[in-house]
């Protein structure tokens, strides 16, 4: 009866991932199409930000396809086994685009990894003018390949931290199907939401780049959709690890994912900080927004990365008031 429940269960996360693809693998249709007959992309033709989201897509797609032989081979380290391979196929597949795949414009032919970066410094509605208020690079500088290649690190972490919570969600649900221990339940729930909702935040960030306009100060809406970014990226890295602790005592599953959150989050940061050579965003005027002397971070920045740990902190301290509640009364 469980293997059945589990063959559902896994036709169904088949079928689901697979539709919430299209879109992605669409685009990768589209360039690989493009690069098959032209050899390059047209800037026009050029579907947004196929890097990484094509990639993370066909990495996830693989991931769940193997479950049930990662379930097999490696038991109880099934999602270790499944995210790695999928992790593995991500940069593969990344890496192969960035280098093979080229875009066209009327001045270059440049690897859509310059692209990429081009894109990040022009806000979308600005694709083709030259952003001066605060970039040290043209445009043009940028696609002749003038660049520093670190600015993908927010892409790695982004990509990382997707495929493996999705992953997370899918094998864990999966292995309570098939083994029928549900003491990991409520923190996949909490999984599910907080990978759902970063998606969607990325997903935003794609087609408005949370509506930027080239400047370094942005708007309070900007801000507020950034602040809420970085907070949701570490709290989901966070629930991540946490949802394997929960068993252990308190200062353990509480402490350990609030420090990962926090880290997350400033390592997001330091890759804002290489995308901007050495700048970050402006959330506002006043003490709390300017730059602490001799860091670049503001006070709200290190706000913003102590309130991931402290949101992750209150996360677990709940379910560890849950459960122990529960253990009472059985």
């Amino acid at each position: 009866m469980k293997n059945k429940s589990f063959n559902r269960y896994y036709l169904l996360s088949c079928i689901s991932v697979l539709i919430a693809s299209y879109y992605p693998l669409s685009m990768g249709v589209r360039v690989i199409t493009d690069m098959i007959v032209n050899g390059t992309v047209l800037k026009e033709n050029y579907p947004k930000y196929i890097i990484p989201y094509t990639p993370i897509s066909i990495a996830i797609i693989i991931g769940v396809l193997l479950m049930p032989l990662c379930i097999k081979l490696f038991k109880r380290f099934a999602l270790a086994g499944g995210a790695s391979i999928a992790t593995g196929i991500f940069f593969a597949i990344e890496l192969l685009f960035e280098q093979k795949v080229v875009v066209s414009t009327a001045e270059t032919v440049t690897k859509l990894e310059d692209w990429q970066m081009f894109m990040c410094y022009v806000p979308p509605e600005g694709w083709g003018e030259t952003i001066t208020t605060y970039k040290t690079q043209s445009a043009v500088d940028i696609l002749m390949g003038d660049y520093n290649p670190a600015f993908k690190l927010h892409f790695y972490i982004i990509s990382i931290v997707l495929i493996i919570t999705i992953l997370n969600c899918l094998y864990g649900f999966g292995q309570m199907v098939k083994n029928g221990d549900k003491k990991r339940l409520k923190s996949l729930i909490l999984q599910s939401v907080c990978s759902l909702s970063f998606l969607g935040l990325c997903i935003l960030a794609c087609f408005t780049a949370f509506w930027r306009d080239g400047s370094i100060q942005v708007s309070p809406l900007s801000a507020t959709l950034m602040a809420v970014f970085f907070i949701l990226l570490g709290v989901t890295a966070g629930v991540f690890v946490g949802s394997f602790l929960l068993e252990n005592r308190k200062l353990v599953s509480i402490l350990i994912p609030s420090i990962v959150a926090s880290v997350m989050a400033f390592l997001m940061y330091i890759g804002e900080m290489f995308l901007l050579n050495g700048h970050l965003y402006n959330f506002g005027s006043g003490t709390i927004f300017n730059s602490i002397p001799g860091i670049v971070f503001a006070p709200i920045d290190l706000l913003i990365i102590v309130a991931s740990g402290c949101v992750t902190a209150l996360i677990f301290s709940l379910l560890n008031r849950e459960n122990s509640n529960s253990a009472e009364l059985l």
